[in-house]
């Protein structure tokens, strides 16, 4: 049995009907490297022999009576690999629109916190003979760098890998705890509280007095609660639209070695691009720039590996109101200079500080009154959406024998901002994931495709700068 962080803990508080705090992830698989070919039993087998590895696989909530305190994580006892695997098949011809439509689905559906806080969809008869893995786990349990340390247990680097060792122990599971352990325990961990509240205030306020310096002396950093309201802000809905896209990573280096920016920058660049002809082609383009919050992983060297969330948020200020990608581009690097310096001057575990104090009843029932009331709907924005920059496998990689052709992950909508952009660099491409609440967002298969036209026009400014097209990657 173990305490949750606070910070792992706030997820489940966040969580409401409508915004759901699972990270999903779509695996696009080719069995035709796998010596007698795709079985739906052997994705399974693969998945088994691997849980040893994977520890929160196994791993479900019990939460305190009265929310007295954060919830505790028990082995198991009940689990059942039946209870996190199931199969489809795809509507024909089973290309990415169609599999896109599946996924929205899935990713519209809450995880069952009775039992470990994963799920893995396969769906079979997509185009070319690929199947497609679909997982869903909840942010309580992973962020994007514990997330994607974790995934690494399920590949190989080849089709016909050794044969995986297995512990020299069968695994327990545990009871869960009475109440009355879970209220004592939680009581007791408050007796500690008073003196770390007092750390952290003291911690807090020399903070705040560094970010006032920073912006008297004229930080242009993006600022929450400055965004523009667009048709994509507003109260979720419970029901999600994803889109895929994909484009050359040696494209985006180019780039980012021709106008001596960062790929993050080029991200973002790309990004601003993609959204401003969507806000055109749907009449709301904004005057000032959006401002869209970007993951931060806060990891320290000790602290690789470690399950859970270490993780805080910039803001970044996208330009949709300049017409010139160049410009976007240059807009975004000197600004994220800046936001940078200030999210160190606030602190990068200051997050992880004060969710160790949120009262977990208070905190729930205040995010789903702020859901059921709509309150979304009749604020400003605190930002216009997310942004996430992931990088991934430079080599092949394979699971269950079948060769990994794509990644794309999708991280959760937060209320107010109705789209999640996420890319990965996946074998010298770049994966593009697009989440969004379907009602806000409609058309949202156009935000990866703009996304790559942007990358288009910056390469042909990128080629025009120094004269000469990036080397192919051959990928």
């Amino acid at each position: 049995m173990e305490r949750m962080r606070g910070m792992d803990a706030s997820f489940f508080y966040m969580e409401t009907p409508d915004m759901h705090m699972h990270v999903t992830g779509v695996m696009i698989l080719d069995p035709a490297t796998r010596e007698g070919g795709y079985s739906y039993e052997a994705v399974k087998e693969s998945f088994t022999e691997r849980l040893h590895l994977m520890p929160p696989f196994r791993r479900r909530p019990v939460f305190v009576p009265f929310g007295l305190g954060h919830p505790v994580m028990i082995e198991d006892e009940s689990f059942s690999i039946d209870q996190h695997i199931r199969r489809i098949g795809c509507p024909q011809p089973g290309g990415m629109a169609e599999l896109a439509e599946l996924v929205g689905d899935i990713a519209s559906r809450q995880l069952d916190r009775s039992h470990p806080l994963w799920e893995l969809t396969v769906i079979e008869g997509l185009e070319n003979g690929h199947v497609a893995l679909v997982s869903k786990m909840h942010h309580a349990v992973i962020d994007g760098a514990s997330g994607a340390d974790l995934m690494a247990n399920l590949f190989d680097l080849s089709p016909q890998p050794e044969p995986l060792a297995q512990p020299d122990e069968e695994w327990q599971g545990e009871s869960a705890p009475s109440d009355a352990a879970l209220v004592a325990r939680a009581l007791a961990q408050q007796l500690t509280s008073p003196a770390r509240m007092v750390r952290t205030i003291t911690k807090t306020a020399r903070s705040v007095v560094d970010v006032v310096n920073q912006v008297r002396a004229g930080s242009d950093a993006a600022m929450p609660l400055t965004a523009p309201n667009t048709r994509f802000n507003g109260a979720l809905t419970p029901h999600r639209s994803v889109a895929f896209g994909r484009t050359d990573l040696e494209d985006m280096k180019f780039v980012k070695q021709a106008f001596g920016v960062k790929v993050n920058d080029v991200v973002l660049a790309c990004s601003t691009y993609a959204l401003r002809r969507w806000l055109q082609e749907n009449d709301e383009l904004p005057d000032k720039p959006l401002i869209a919050s970007v993951p931060v992983s806060v990891r320290t060297e000790e602290q690789q590996g470690e399950m859970g969330n270490r993780v805080s948020s910039m803001f970044a200020a996208l330009p949709v109101q300049e017409a010139d990608a160049v410009e976007q581009l240059l807009y975004i690097n000197k600004r994220m200079n800046s936001a940078k310096e200030l999210h160190n001057a606030l602190g990068a575990d200051m997050l992880q500080d004060w969710s160790e104090f949120f009262g977990p009843a208070i905190f729930t029932r205040a995010m789903r009154a702020y859901s059921g009331m709509k309150l979304a709907d009749r604020h400003r924005p605190i930002h216009n959406l997310v942004i996430s920059n992931v990088p991934g496998p430079p080599i092949p990689l394979y699971t269950g024998g079948a060769k990994v052709e794509a990644v794309y992950p999708m991280g959760p909508l937060v209320m107010g901002a109705g789209i999640n952009i996420t890319v990965l660099s996946n074998m010298g491409h770049v994966d593009i994931g697009v989440i969004a609440c379907r009602e806000l967002v409609p058309n949202v298969a156009d935000i990866p495709e703009r996304f790559i036209e942007g990358l288009g026009v910056l390469k042909k400014e990128a080629e025009e700068r120094l004269g000469k097209a990036p080397a192919s990657s051959g990928a």
